[in-house]
């Protein structure tokens, strides 16, 4: 039996493919979009269609730009001796919120994962490689995720970049800020101790 009217059933298909949104939320979505202004929603559509056309990966970093070279890799400003490689574009969104970092980035695309079929061959590890060449790097830092395949990725890296004589350095992993020993579990706290500074 169809619930709704063919559009409308559609516009629910479509919005439920987007991750994390279910059918339940892709119908909420729907009638959202169905009850604004019809100028409003020209806007979207023609926002999700003019992002989709000029957005590129970046051929120097790998980072999402809608110019060549990005914003970040052009900015004479930040320190060309430091790499800090990430997984995804929203990994740059995360570590330049904090402003504390200066130096470039190289987003791999992702993470070495046997089980789905991703091998180094399948990231931007070949193009970090080549930025390499330039004797300006001294230091890589791997900000891969805290899981088995982000620390899959940054031993790998470390094993093709160190004989280069460049450093490599892993950001530390542990306990968030407020959080209780009590709650955190064993990885965690020793990925925790691991990582400990001298105060």
């Amino acid at each position: 039996m169809l619930y709704y009217a063919e559009p409308v059933a559609r516009l629910i298909e479509e919005l439920s493919k987007l991750p994390g949104i279910g059918p339940k939320t892709a119908q909420r979505l729907a009638f959202y979009i169905l009850n604004r202004d019809p100028g409003e929603v020209r806007e979207l559509a023609k926002a999700i269609v003019q992002a989709r056309e000029k957005i590129r990966y970046c051929s120097v970093c790998s980072n999402l730009t809608d110019l060549d070279p990005c914003q970040i890799c052009r900015d004479e400003s930040r320190s060309r001796s430091v790499i800090c490689a990430v997984e995804e574009p929203r990994d740059v969104v995360a570590i330049e919120k904090t402003r504390e970092y200066k130096g470039l980035y190289h987003v791999l695309q992702g993470a070495i994962s046997p089980m789905e079929g991703v091998g180094p061959d399948e990231l931007r590890i070949k193009e970090l490689l080549a930025r390499l060449q330039n004797n300006d790097v001294l230091e890589i830092i791997v900000a891969t995720n805290p899981n088995i395949e982000g620390e899959a990725t940054a031993m790998y890296l470390a094993r093709l970049i160190k004989p280069l004589g460049i450093k490599v350095t892993r950001i530390a992993h542990g306990l968030p800020v407020g959080g209780d020993l009590e709650y955190a579990d064993e990885v965690t706290l020793s990925k925790a101790l691991e990582g400990r500074r001298e105060i």
